[in-house]
Protein backbone atom coordinates (compact mmCIF):
# COMPACT_ATOMS: atom_id res chain seq x y z
CA UNK A 1 0.00 0.00 0.00
CA UNK A 2 2.64 2.48 0.90
CA UNK A 3 4.01 1.73 -2.53
CA UNK A 4 1.40 2.51 -4.34
CA UNK A 5 0.64 6.14 -2.28
CA UNK A 6 4.46 6.76 -3.36
CA UNK A 7 3.99 5.35 -7.17
CA UNK A 8 1.05 7.74 -7.35
CA UNK A 9 2.54 10.45 -5.57
CA UNK A 10 5.26 10.10 -7.72
CA UNK A 11 2.87 10.45 -10.94
CA UNK A 12 1.49 13.24 -9.97
CA UNK A 13 4.96 15.23 -9.38
CA UNK A 14 6.87 13.95 -12.52
CA UNK A 15 3.57 15.32 -14.43
CA UNK A 16 3.81 18.64 -12.99
CA UNK A 17 7.08 19.11 -13.71
CA UNK A 18 6.45 17.56 -17.29
CA UNK A 19 4.15 21.35 -18.00
CA UNK A 20 5.85 23.66 -20.58
CA UNK A 21 4.70 27.67 -20.63
CA UNK A 22 5.15 29.17 -23.76
CA UNK A 23 6.69 32.58 -23.84
CA UNK A 24 6.26 34.87 -26.87
CA UNK A 25 7.64 38.48 -27.27
CA UNK A 26 5.88 40.98 -29.55
CA UNK A 27 7.12 43.86 -30.66
CA UNK A 28 4.39 46.55 -30.58
CA UNK A 29 5.30 50.24 -32.91
CA UNK A 30 4.17 53.05 -30.61
CA UNK A 31 3.88 56.24 -32.03
CA UNK A 32 5.23 59.34 -29.80
CA UNK A 33 5.44 62.64 -29.84
CA UNK A 34 8.50 64.64 -30.51
CA UNK A 35 8.60 68.10 -29.94
CA UNK A 36 9.43 69.98 -33.82
CA UNK A 37 13.16 71.74 -33.83
CA UNK A 38 12.68 73.56 -36.65
CA UNK A 39 12.67 77.49 -36.28
CA UNK A 40 9.62 79.73 -37.22
CA UNK A 41 10.45 82.19 -39.82
CA UNK A 42 10.85 85.67 -38.53
CA UNK A 43 7.71 87.79 -40.45
CA UNK A 44 9.33 90.55 -43.11
CA UNK A 45 8.44 93.79 -43.31
CA UNK A 46 6.01 94.80 -45.71
CA UNK A 47 6.39 97.44 -48.16
CA UNK A 48 2.59 98.48 -48.18
CA UNK A 49 3.19 98.84 -44.05
CA UNK A 50 6.21 101.33 -44.69
CA UNK A 51 4.04 103.87 -46.68
CA UNK A 52 3.20 107.10 -45.22
CA UNK A 53 -0.54 108.29 -45.48
CA UNK A 54 -0.34 110.96 -48.42
CA UNK A 55 1.05 108.45 -50.53
CA UNK A 56 -0.05 108.31 -54.11
CA UNK A 57 -2.14 105.42 -56.08
CA UNK A 58 1.33 104.73 -58.04
CA UNK A 59 3.40 104.59 -54.78
CA UNK A 60 0.54 102.25 -53.42
CA UNK A 61 0.33 99.86 -56.70
CA UNK A 62 4.36 99.77 -56.69
CA UNK A 63 4.27 98.54 -52.82
CA UNK A 64 1.54 96.20 -53.14
CA UNK A 65 3.01 94.33 -56.31
CA UNK A 66 6.77 93.93 -54.60
CA UNK A 67 4.60 92.89 -51.32
CA UNK A 68 2.80 89.97 -53.63
CA UNK A 69 6.62 88.80 -53.73
CA UNK A 70 8.33 89.16 -50.51
CA UNK A 71 4.91 87.20 -49.22
CA UNK A 72 5.44 84.56 -51.70
CA UNK A 73 9.01 84.19 -50.57
CA UNK A 74 7.77 83.87 -46.97
CA UNK A 75 5.16 81.41 -47.55
CA UNK A 76 7.84 79.29 -49.36
CA UNK A 77 9.82 79.67 -46.01
CA UNK A 78 6.73 78.88 -43.88
CA UNK A 79 5.72 75.86 -46.16
CA UNK A 80 9.85 74.48 -45.75
CA UNK A 81 8.95 74.60 -42.14
CA UNK A 82 6.14 72.99 -41.82
CA UNK A 83 7.48 70.08 -44.09
CA UNK A 84 10.45 69.40 -41.69
CA UNK A 85 7.80 69.46 -38.88
CA UNK A 86 5.71 66.92 -40.32
CA UNK A 87 7.96 64.24 -42.00
CA UNK A 88 7.24 61.07 -40.32
CA UNK A 89 10.52 59.95 -38.39
CA UNK A 90 13.28 57.18 -39.55
CA UNK A 91 11.97 54.09 -37.30
CA UNK A 92 15.56 53.37 -35.01
CA UNK A 93 17.40 50.60 -37.12
CA UNK A 94 16.89 46.97 -35.32
CA UNK A 95 19.66 46.24 -33.67
CA UNK A 96 21.03 43.21 -31.52
CA UNK A 97 19.56 41.31 -29.23
CA UNK A 98 21.03 41.64 -25.96
CA UNK A 99 21.22 39.44 -22.83
CA UNK A 100 19.10 36.90 -22.78
CA UNK A 101 16.94 37.47 -25.85
CA UNK A 102 20.59 36.90 -27.91
CA UNK A 103 20.00 32.84 -26.84
CA UNK A 104 16.22 32.98 -28.28
CA UNK A 105 15.84 31.30 -31.62
CA UNK A 106 15.13 33.75 -34.35
CA UNK A 107 11.55 33.64 -36.02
Amino acid sequence: MKTAIALIAACALSACGATRNHVEIQRINVAVPVACQEPTPTRPVMPTEALRPGATVDQFAQAAMAEIERREGYEVQLVAALEVCTKPLDPAPEKEPLGLRAGWPQK
